[in-house]
């Protein structure tokens, strides 16, 4: 008996022919797995299309689109056990990133047929969910300013040239963070909380990378005094996060938390998955292993021992049939 699931496809998504990625999609799959596909539009996103398709009790469902679209699916599915198929097909292509998913369509569909699963971690910011992360100020005017036309334009580029936009009129406020045993203050220009992020989010890179299913959120403060500090600053988070180390300079901070409430004065856009969503304050909690994600099944393997090369070495099996 053939698998069934709902696909969700985003046919303005990425910079490629839709249509064509469509029936690639449907090649892929469809020999396997019977589809029910729903397309966004302008009136009806993702998030509802997956909504009611939980409702209708499917057993898997799929997303293709960019990471608004990914992201906005993933939300509806969280802490039901139903597994998502992830398609990327955007410009940035975060959230596969961010989730070491695949990020061609030939293999994230060869994925979704193996059919191996794994949980990871999501969260709720002012009780709308997150998949990747939620950012406060710098990072929300950038990706305000980078629209639909300029990145069907430009692609990744376009999040760069708004960036270096943004930069000329940067400025700073004062923030507060609550955890669950602390209160922090401080100004800043960027404060940016993650549960996943790729090394491209550079201002979420504060710690020595991000770990998406240890239960905790990351949150990431940067705090440069000039234009070029903050210039030295985001080079310096690009730099770590490449190199997989922590961030070393002053003018950047970081900490790990389950939960955390930012409040700003004055009150700062927040950027959530990629959408703007309003301002602060926002209240950002982790839920554990609430998402599951259809993976590649040779994931990292991490050795469970090594005995070669030691010297003079022998090695003797022990018959347990008599234990």
């Amino acid at each position: 008996m053939k698998r069934s699931a709902c696909l969700i496809f985003n046919p303005v998504a990425g910079q490629g022919d839709s249509e064509q990625e469509l029936e690639q999609i449907r090649a892929i799959l469809e020999p396997e797995i019977d589809l029910d596909i729903y397309f966004t539009t302008e009136e009806i996103g993702a998030d509802d299309l997956a909504y009611a398709a939980v409702e209708r009790g499917v057993d898997e469902i799929i997303a293709s689109g960019g990471d608004g679209t990914l992201s906005a699916a993933a939300a509806a599915v969280v802490g039901t056990n139903i597994p998502i198929g992830i398609i990327s097909r955007g410009t940035a292509n975060a959230f596969v990133t961010a989730l070491a998913l695949p990020d061609t369509i030939e293999a994230a569909c060869q994925t979704i047929l193996q059919g191996g699963t794994r949980c990871v971690d999501v969260a709720y910011c002012n009780d709308l969910p997150m998949v990747l992360l939620a950012g406060v100020g710098f990072e929300a005017e950038t990706v305000e300013k980078a629209d639909r036309e300029s990145k069907k334009r430009f692609g990744i580029m376009a999040y760069i040239l708004a960036g270096l936009q943004q930069l000329r009129e940067l400025e700073s406020f004062d923030v507060e963070i609550e955890t669950e045993d602390k209160i922090i203050k401080t100004s800043a220009c960027a404060v940016t909380v993650a549960n996943a992020a790729p090394p491209t989010s550079v201002l979420a890179q504060g710690p020595a990378g991000i770990i998406y299913d240890d239960g905790l959120l990351d949150l990431t403060i940067v705090a440069p005094v000039s234009k070029a500090g903050a210039i030295a600053a985001t080079y310096h988070l690009f730099q770590t996060a490449s190199a997989g180390s922590p961030v070393e300079r002053d003018d950047i901070g970081y900490l790990r938390a389950k939960q955390f409430k930012i409040t700003t004065n004055p009150p700062q856009k927040v950027v959530l998955d990629g959408e703007i969503i309003g301002k602060t304050p926002i209240e950002v909690k982790c839920v554990p292993s609430g998402l599951k994600v259809f993976s590649p099944l040779l994931e990292e393997v991490v050795p469970t021992e090594k005995l070669e090369g030691l010297p003079n070495l022998t090695i003797e099996l022990k018959d347990t049939a008599s234990d």
